[in-house]
């Protein structure tokens, strides 16, 4: 995907692209997530952008989508570090985050997200909302135990493993099954059909471009 296949008008204060092998626009339903072929002329002030300005360029428009990042209650140093930063990095451009609302990489996703000024949200396991680690925004108390992995799995287009053991790797297995992107970094667990990136910012550019191409 060409990093400026989108482009921003300040005038309408929307997003548009080229339709594929066509010089026709096509305008950006962020409600919807979905392309919707442009009546009459595109804006004359059009700026290219890639995926993640286009992200950031639609703001609090779109339709908030979780995304989960996932990960073990014991993070190493680096886990945390890098979990905190793609929370940030998710906060920027205004996409939400889900995770278990416990500690580890759940803790430091959630810390980096409100930071960044969003407002993290915690599918706990037990049934007091209290047992959410002090970053989570919306702490959603589910009483399942480890079963709310799977709604986790289930809810959000794509997760985001940050290392990871076996309870990691379940939560990964749940999203291949239902068919969701898996990005992972680090030394998440290996299995066929996750994309590893070497950092947050290939993960974001994934991410970005998966939520306004491949998801549709």
């Amino acid at each position: 995907m060409d990093d400026f296949t989108f482009h921003w008008s300040e005038q309408t204060q929307q997003l548009y692209r080229l339709a594929s092998a066509s010089s026709i626009y096509q305008q950006f339903e962020p409600w919807l997530w979905q392309w919707q072929e442009l009546a009459g002329q595109a804006p004359e002030d059009l700026q290219a952008l890639d995926a993640i300005l286009a992200l950031e360029k639609l703001g609090g428009h779109k339709r908030q989508l979780p995304i989960a990042v996932i990960g073990p209650r014991e993070a190493t140093e680096l886990e945390y570090q890098t979990a905190e930063r793609l929370g940030y990095a998710l906060a920027k451009a205004q996409l939400q985050l889900l995770c278990g609302g416990k500690n580890g990489v759940m803790e430091a996703s959630a810390k980096g997200h409100l930071a960044g000024g969003g407002r993290p949200i915690g599918l706990i396991p037990e049934t007091e909302w209290q047992q959410a680690n002090p970053y989570i925004s919306i702490p959603i108390a589910s009483g399942i135990g480890k079963a709310r992995n799977v709604l986790i799995a289930q809810a959000c287009p794509v997760l985001i493993a940050v290392g990871g053991g076996y309870g990691t790797m379940s939560e990964m297995a749940f999203g291949l099954h239902f068919e969701k992107l898996i990005l992972a970094l680090g030394e998440a667990p290996q299995l066929p059909e996750v994309v590893y990136c070497a950092d947050v910012d290939e993960v974001m550019h994934k991410l970005a471009e998966h939520l306004l191409t491949a998801m549709l």
